[in-house]
């Protein structure tokens, strides 16, 4: 046991657990602590608005795989981290969120910056860590930073401002890392049994091969089996885009290829991924996904088992091991599939090209709104860029090694077929929150996890308003990144159903003011492009990419876009209008 001040029980758990770098907004709640960071070898990164430093934390921990810490002030400072951390939530991402809170005394009376705050993140958490008193400083803040690996998420640690005061024994706790095993023996057998049977095997390569750095063990199996390979939605990092087997993502805006073959699966290995509702939805007017194929699910989560898709066989374990011990049950067994083996890689291969041949041809979408939009551009802005060519052009210009964060919105999730990655931890998406303002922080964030490799953000012009401030960030703190800016001027998600189902009646979703946000960049310190040239897009990310990586600037690259619009986002969640009353039977 070592003398101390609560403060430095704090700050000496953070060192303990390889805290180098915390994201915030200083303030008095936690100034004590704050005082002693620098001496420790802690950083804080001070940034524009505590969502931002939420998802710079969350961006972080995705891909350093230690933890992303964010702090700030009690009350608005705490509450405007709510956003980011459910993002992170969704994410499985070991971020450990430290509150400050009105001290002990004050709680209760309705004093400055007051708020009760464990409730407001309860939905958002692992586990919630609160210092009732200063002699378990320690103890709690290394449980909040050992549940936020073993649990796979988000934590809070919620300190009263008085707490960081006095004097106390303390022994300081080695972090606890779990050794996460395969599963049991029951379920692997099952599960080899099913494979060796199976003669249209599919692998779905979730987050949990991301999170549980393995993919050289999803390669492995996936070649024993032959089979094609598909990535869970927003999970593009999960397995190598140039391995022969590899045919995309499924879900909103995935790949075609993807959705054929997983459709022809009498057995779906779904390896390290929940297999959530909207990443299996139907898409491109397909549902794809097979009905009667036997379906195996490895999570290490066993509540996620058999949760959205019927399963028969579950496996609770990690994603690396289980491929593992599957794989060694297969050794010496002659398979159903390999009697095919041949057949199956050419229809990959088939499909792969036929989709490759029509992404390459899919310049511009073909609605009759769309084509209005674009002669509209045609006669109002001169030949602006078709949004599909634009994700094309970048695609072929992406530097080696690139991060790659996409915000919500309806170019962004287009996005989807045309990012392809090498290795994991490379794609950042707001998952299943689908907030908006989450792009460039998040990319700020792993860039400063991984400063040796390009780091890039996709944004529409809605998102990227609600967080463009963060720019003053990574200049004043030399985080270079490059921004890619879609302006097509409006909100184009939520537009595609004002199209498509409430007759062209257009709400709230115009963006027309004249912004130059590539002005607006150079105001901020950062560099800044303006490209209505398809011929300048592939340039322009390459110099960007270049000079983020060799001079230390940050970039914005806006591209000036057509208003034409992708599938609409929530066709599974609305129907055409019904009206009642007199007054609003023309709005159907």
């Amino acid at each position: 046991m070592t003398r101390m001040t609560p403060s430095e029980a704090f700050v000496e758990t953070m060192v303990a657990n390889g805290v180098t770098t915390t994201f915030g907004i200083m303030g008095s709640a936690f100034m004590d602590a704050m005082d002693i960071f620098a001496p420790a070898g802690i950083r804080l990164v001070p940034v524009v608005h505590e969502q931002g430093a939420a998802h710079m934390a969350d961006g972080y921990a995705r891909v350093s795989g230690n933890h992303g810490v964010v702090i700030g002030q009690n009350g608005p400072g705490i509450s405007n981290c709510v956003t980011a951390i459910a993002a992170a939530f969704w994410a499985h991402s070991p971020v450990v969120m430290i509150t400050p809170e009105t001290g002990t005394m004050g709680i209760g009376l309705g004093g400055f910056q007051e708020a009760n705050q464990l409730p407001m993140f309860q939905e958002f958490v692992k586990y919630q860590g609160h210092i009732n008193n200063e002699n378990r400083m320690a103890e709690i803040t290394a449980r909040c930073f050992d549940r936020a690996m073993s649990e796979i998420g988000p934590t809070q640690l919620n300190i009263p401002r008085d707490r960081f005061y006095g004097d106390i024994d303390v022994e300081i706790a080695e972090p606890m890392r779990l050794d996460r095993g395969p599963g049991g023996e029951r379920t692997l057998n099952e599960a080899a049994e099913l494979l060796a049977q199976a003669e249209f095997p599919v692998m779905v390569s979730g987050g949990g091969v991301v999170m549980g750095d393995a993919m050289a063990e999803a390669i492995a199996l996936a070649e024993r089996l032959g089979c094609p390979v598909v990535n869970s939605y927003l999970h593009n990092d999960s397995f190598p885009a140039s391995h022969p087997q590899w045919t995309g993502s499924l879900g909103y805006q995935g790949s075609k290829a993807a959705m054929k073959l997983i459709s022809q699966a009498d057995v779906v290995l779904a390896l390290g991924t929940r297999l959530g509702p909207f990443g299996t939805l139907p898409q491109h007017d397909m549902d794809y996904w097979p009905k009667d194929a036997k379906i195996i699910q490895v999570d290490a989560d066993q509540k996620m088992l058999g949760l959205v898709k019927k399963v028969q066989v579950g496996i609770c374990g990690d994603a690396g091991a289980a491929a593992t011990a599957i794989l060694q049950r297969l050794d010496g067994k002659t398979l159903a599939c390999d009697a095919n083996r041949a057949e199956r890689e050419a229809k990959t291969a088939e499909e792969k090209a036929a989709w490759e041949t029509e992404l390459d041809e899919w310049t511009h979408e073909r609605d009759d709104y769309s084509l209005e939009m674009i002669e509209e551009a045609k006669s109002e802005d001169g030949d602006w860029l078709h949004p599909r060519q634009v994700l094309r052009e970048l695609e072929k210009a992406m530097p080696a090694r690139a991060m790659v964060s996409t915000d919500i919105g309806n170019i962004n999730s287009v996005a989807n077929s045309y990012l392809r990655f090498e290795e994991p931890r490379s794609f950042f998406a707001p998952m299943s929150w689908g907030n908006c303002g989450y792009a460039l922080p998040t990319i700020i964030g792993a860039k400063a996890a991984a400063p040796d490799r390009p780091a890039i953000s996709y944004a529409g012009d809605g998102a990227w308003a609600m967080s463009m401030s963060e720019l003053m960030t990574a200049v004043r703190h030399d985080i270079p990144v490059t921004a890619v800016v879609f302006h097509n001027r409006h909100w184009g998600a939520e537009k595609k159903n004002q199209v498509d189902f409430y007759g062209r009646r257009f709400v709230a979703g115009e963006l027309e003011g004249g912004e130059n946000y590539s002005e607006m960049a150079q105001a901020m310190g950062a560099e800044g492009v303006r490209i209505d040239d398809i011929n300048e897009v592939g340039p322009a990310l390459k110099a960007a990419t270049d000079a983020q990586m060799n001079e230390g600037k940050t970039t914005v690259i806006e591209i000036m876009c057509t208003k034409e619009l992708g599938d609409p986002f929530r066709k599974d969640a609305l129907s055409k209008p019904v009206r009642h009353l007199d007054k609003y039977k023309d709005y159907v």
